[in-house]
């Protein structure tokens, strides 16, 4: 195709058409999934890629960890099965966390696209396995083969053949295998949606390859990237974070340096990996850190091979945030969710009215656990994991979000479904008053969450939780947001990670954090601390006492 101004309009077009390819792709996953956490809240990623493993486009749908880990996954699959020898109706298949998306609950396949005989692209995809058996989705492993089944590159299906060895291995090691057999096949399916829409789109287009098409996005959206890091200041700022830990706090330490070249952010200074599974891959490391480079830099540049180049990231080895086989790293998003406020808290030295206060930023999700009749071609109780998550950090020019999941961007499960699969009744489940940090722009709120036992049973919470000992930061003189808690009704505080069980007749309770405020909260708008009063979203007594608001305007 020629490069005059037409052509350059078609292979735009394309590259437009090919985000759609990888969005039809991900809704099949998130449609067709047996776990509730990719069907009701997005957990998965979904991209297609070049025969040299570079991300051409990405899904709107999905989350960076999984998203900016498969980039770099499929280059894993391709040195393990050469390009030449890929047949149509092979797919791949890892659940490495060091290969693939950081942890063994995530499953990678990788489906190989030809039209006409030839092979044209790879598409991948990753979803939230709920389980995989070892000791569950929680924190407590001491190394990576308690965490479960560990599914080294395979063959998931050879010329359109089932891997049914595979298969029963999978199903023979876990709690749900219904439900996880079904995931397997979504994502194979999903996949295979993407392969059939590309190859329509290369037949409308009368494209043999996506060379051409592939040159054109990386080299213009490493060009966009480019041009906006040279708006910025140059040189190196550095930002330092204590955060809870599994039994004793862990310092994270980060370096971010500007240069025309591009942004490389170094965790020099950060703690040694832990004993226990909040370890981090260096995979899942980059990928949140250049989410977070990017979402300050390049917000409105898609997610590609090409902008990804100019932002890199190293970590000691051997540290939390390049943790080494056969580290545990079950739940690696607890550290590795804190990475964009690590670089925000760099980048806010240099940019300040760009950068939001600290938030809530891992996970609070309810990962529960129990025994109802199954077995027998059924699944062996139940699992879920109940999304949620606290309020983020104040922007410069507006308050943080309330009970969103940043950086992760699922959605919050429904209380009806998890009522629906599970045996609990959640109690309730609403906003935290008085839990966003004061501040001009206040940070958002977090939420309490009380859920009990439907039945005559006790259930497990695989806590895996943060921000309790050490809440999310103000900024220039905003108050820090809430800190977490976890407990039961009956008044016995419970610990932020472990498997804890629940007793029937008992409630557990959740209170989510709240995120950090931004600069001095007398001088907010009065009209919006009026009406946070009167939408009960802040206390008259917290009005007078961070606000300053008078006693009268405060009833």
């Amino acid at each position: 195709m020629s490069s005059n101004s037409l052509g350059q309009i078609d292979l735009q077009i394309m590259w437009n058409r090919l985000i759609a390819v990888v969005e039809e792709q991900a809704q099949t996953l998130m449609r067709t999934a047996f776990s509730s956490i990719v069907r009701e809240a997005g957990d998965l990623s979904a991209g297609v890629f070049d025969l040299h493993g570079r991300m051409l486009a990405q899904a709107v749908t999905g989350t960076p960890g999984h998203v900016n880990s498969m980039a770099e996954s499929v280059k894993h699959f391709i040195r393990h099965f050469p390009i030449a020898s890929m047949k149509p109706g092979d797919i791949y298949i890892t659940n490495d966390p060091w290969m693939g998306t950081g942890h063994t609950n995530d499953f990678v396949l990788t489906t190989p696209c030809f039209r006409n005989g030839r092979l044209v692209a790879l598409f991948s995809c990753t979803s939230h396995i709920m389980d995989i058996g070892g000791i569950g989705f929680g924190p407590d492993a001491t190394d990576v083969f308690m965490e479960g089944l560990y599914i080294p590159m395979l063959k998931l299906a050879e010329q359109g053949k089932m891997n049914e060895t595979l298969l029963a291995m999978i199903r023979a090691n876990t709690r749900t295998p219904v439900d996880t057999e079904g995931d397997v096949y979504s994502l194979a399916g999903c996949n295979d949606v993407g392969c059939r829409r590309l190859v329509e789109m290369m037949e409308e287009f009368n494209l043999d390859d996506l060379d051409e098409l592939a040159t054109f996005i990386i080299d213009n959206s490493r060009a966009a990237v480019l041009a906006e890091i040279a708006r910025l200041p140059k040189g190196s700022w550095r930002n330092e974070m204590i955060v809870d830990g599994y039994d004793q706090p862990i310092r994270l330490v980060a370096t971010a340096t500007v240069s025309e070249t591009g942004i490389h952010v170094d965790y020099t200074g950060t703690d040694p990996q832990a004993a226990r599974g909040i370890n981090v891959p260096h995979a899942y490391t980059t990928a949140y850190t250049v989410f977070g480079l990017g979402c300050i830099v390049s917000a409105r540049i898609p997610n590609n091979a090409g902008s990804l180049e100019p932002l890199t990231v190293s970590a000691p080895e051997g540290s939390i945030l390049n943790a080494l086989k056969p580290a545990p790293v079950l739940s690696r998003h607890v550290i590795g969710q804190m990475l964009p406020d690590m670089v925000f808290g760099c980048l806010r030295q240099a940019i300040p009215d760009r950068v939001p206060a600290e938030g809530t930023s891992c996970l609070w999700n309810l990962n529960v656990r129990g025994m109802v009749k199954g077995g027998d071609g059924g699944n062996y109780g139940f699992t879920m994991a109940v999304t949620s998550n606290g309020g983020t950090g104040a922007r410069p020019q507006a308050d943080g979000l309330s009970a969103t999941a940043y950086p992760s961007g699922v959605r919050g499960t429904p209380v009806e479904i998890a009522e629906s699969i599970t045996p609990l009744i959640f109690w309730k489940k609403e906003l935290r008053p008085d839990s966003g940090g004061a501040g001009r722009p206040r940070g958002g709120l977090g939420q309490i969450i009380e859920v009990g036992s439907g039945v005559d049973m006790p259930f497990d919470l695989l806590a895996a939780y943060d921000r309790i000992d050490f809440p999310p930061r103000g900024r220039d003189g905003g108050h820090n947001g809430a800190p977490g808690y976890v407990g039961l009704k009956s008044g016995a505080t419970l610990k932020g990670k472990g498997s804890q069980t629940i007793p029937p007749g008992d409630r557990l309770v959740v209170m989510t954090p709240g995120g950090g405020g931004l600069g001095d909260p007398r001088h907010r708008d009065a009209a919006h601390l009026a009406h946070d009063v009167a939408e009960g979203l802040v206390s008259p007594d917290r009005a007078r006492a961070d606000y300053g608001l008078k006693p009268a305007a405060a009833e």
